[in-house]
């Protein structure tokens, strides 16, 4: 989470500067705190999406949102107001675009569906959506796919549940829903990476979710030193080098800076 969650520990940040400007082969795993000073809030945080209403994970569980036309229809509501399509990259996306510059970057992971990365500079073939983007819509059925706002044109003229224009079938967002699976490729792309890394880098994430959070131990298992900059306490502080506290967007920059 992106959010102050203690006053910024000099020591710590300097341990982290430390073991990042050592590594030639860095992994970053980026989570929901590196948008939120973007003005995109989390899922599960204290004003995140799920918590203010908890129906709205229906909109996001596949089961519910193929059998169900009316989940489907307040699913592309929903999606017209979403704030990623106001949202611009902060200094914590962009600091990772400077760690790319430099040669050190070997993959970034990320659990975000928001494309901030890519519109940062990152780029976009060292970028793993694990959760996929929502940027994109695909048809469940056939597969095509279309840019998002493509199909919200369509909501804006008057189609409540716009349907696939080559198949009839239904259209999503081309991200991984509840009772979907994550893509065997991206799982195995990352968790090589995290075998490689000299340097494990975990932003605005509390590593809670499985299987992404295992890349944290692997990664240690594997010989690699393990940074965590999160705003609250994350589930392997414990294996970390260093834990860095603090707003993201201002962490981020003093710990991959010059």
């Amino acid at each position: 989470m992106g959010e102050v969650g203690a006053e910024l520990d000099d020591g710590s940040l300097a341990a982290a500067r430390e073991l990042l400007a050592a590594a030639e082969r860095v992994l970053v795993l980026t989570g929901a705190g590196i948008s939120t000073d973007s003005g995109i809030p989390d899922f599960r945080g204290p004003d995140g999406v799920w918590t203010r209403d908890p129906e709205a994970e229906r909109l996001s569980t596949i089961g519910h949102y193929l059998a169900d036309a009316s989940v489907r229809e307040r699913a592309w509501r929903h999606r017209l107001d979403d704030r990623t399509w106001t949202a611009e990259p902060n200094a914590g996306h962009r600091a990772l675009v400077d760690l790319e510059r430099s040669g050190r970057l070997d993959l970034l992971v990320t659990q975000n569906i928001d494309g901030l990365h890519q519109l940062a500079g990152s780029s976009d073939h060292l970028v793993v959506e694990m959760h996929g983007t929502n940027r994109t819509a695909r048809c469940v059925a056939c597969g095509w796919t279309a840019p998002m706002g493509d199909l919200l044109e369509r909501v804006r003229a008057g189609e409540v549940d716009p349907d696939c224009p080559r198949c009839g079938g239904i259209v999503k967002s081309d991200t991984v829903y509840f009772g979907e699976s994550l893509r065997p490729e991206r799982l195995e792309r990352a968790f090589e990476a995290a075998r490689n890394a000299q340097v494990l880098l975990a932003v605005g994430t509390t590593l809670a979710v499985t299987p992404v959070a295992r890349l944290a131990p692997v990664a240690v298992e594997s010989g690699a030193g393990l940074v965590i900059v999160n705003g609250s306490a994350t589930e392997y502080d414990w294996l970390a080098d260093a834990v860095v506290r603090g707003s993201i967007s201002d962490v981020l920059p003093r710990l991959v800076g010059d």
